[in-house]
């Protein structure tokens, strides 16, 4: 029962009811153009270079077994095809300018971090939300920390991009108290323009989830140029369904811009923010549909 994990936060106020705490989960099946944690696309551990903490000592080079780190004008590069993953050579980084996203973790040594924060979900109706990536990806651990929370009462949550297809993925969003999930647009093949796929199999599960009656927060992210335009259609395409219990509309932001460089990929979206009146206009077009909607996660 073990997934790799690269993130785990505590007291979380945007990731379902109350206080959370968020395990993020690394492997994700969709490639948004806009994606803010593009560490969490795959399944692997990798390593995080923040150039301006490197010394130029070399120290990393001999703790490499893989021979994936070259020094070049006083800075370390890797190759990435060729980086296992395995972290020995953060241990020789004094500056820090090594860091490894994603470690190998059991759900019950997970489920033991999480319960160090149970006080806090008793007073604020929180829990424990499984993200990613996809979350569902590790159907197994999942399926493991829902078990383990339910045992101790606290409820489970899953965020999901809904490109789930394995029976055991559907088990996940079944057994979960509260599912977050992502809509990113209506029309099929500006979706697959804008992901990497289309979003027959997501419209499906949502429809599952209308089926099973559970509770359902939709997060929308708004992109300009993107799926901006079909904000209407969302709106009034959601307001249709019971399952649907929020709606968090997710304005453009460039956070995870300097993530890209450190993973050595070039970030290609440049947009500009949503002006205020324009994320008051969207919230008030959710709003007038009948949806209890807000800015933000």
């Amino acid at each position: 029962m073990t997934a790799t994990v690269f993130n785990i936060v505590h007291g979380s106020f945007v990731d379902g009811w109350g206080i959370r705490t968020t395990v993020f989960l690394k492997g994700c099946p969709l490639r948004c153009v806009w994606c803010c944690n593009p560490e969490s696309q795959h399944a692997q551990p990798e390593l995080q270079i923040i150039q301006d903490r490197c010394s130029g000592c070399g120290r990393c080079l001999e703790r490499c077994s893989a021979g994936a780190l070259a020094l070049e004008d006083g800075r370390i590069q890797v190759d990435r095809y060729r980086c296992s993953g395995c972290g020995d050579c953060v241990q020789g980084c004094w500056p820090g300018a090594l860091a490894l996203w994603g470690q190998e973790r059991t759900a019950e040594d997970v489920f033991a971090e999480c319960l160090r924060d149970r006080e806090f979900y008793a007073q604020s109706g929180g829990g424990v939300t499984l993200s990613g990536g996809e979350a569902t990806l590790w159907p197994e651990f999942c399926l493991e920390m829902i078990r383990l929370c339910h045992r101790a009462g606290i409820p489970a949550a899953i965020d999901t991009c809904g490109q789930v297809e394995i029976e055991t993925g559907l088990e996940v969003l079944r057994q979960a108290d509260l599912i977050l999930f992502d809509i990113k647009g209506l029309d099929p093949e500006t979706h697959r323009q804008n992901t990497g796929v289309d979003n027959g199999t997501i419209l499906h599960n949502l429809d599952r989830l209308e089926a099973w009656r559970k509770d359902v927060i939709i997060r929308y992210p708004v992109i300009p140029n993107h799926n901006q335009r079909e904000a209407e259609k969302i709106a009034q395409f959601l307001s249709a369904l019971g399952c649907v219990r929020r709606v968090d509309l997710i304005p453009y932001h460039q956070y995870g811009m300097g993530k890209y460089e450190q993973l050595g990929r070039q970030y290609t979206l440049s947009e500009p923010p949503l002006p205020e009146e324009e994320r008051q206009r969207l919230l008030a077009l959710f709003q007038s549909a009948g949806l209890k909607a807000q800015l933000g996660g």
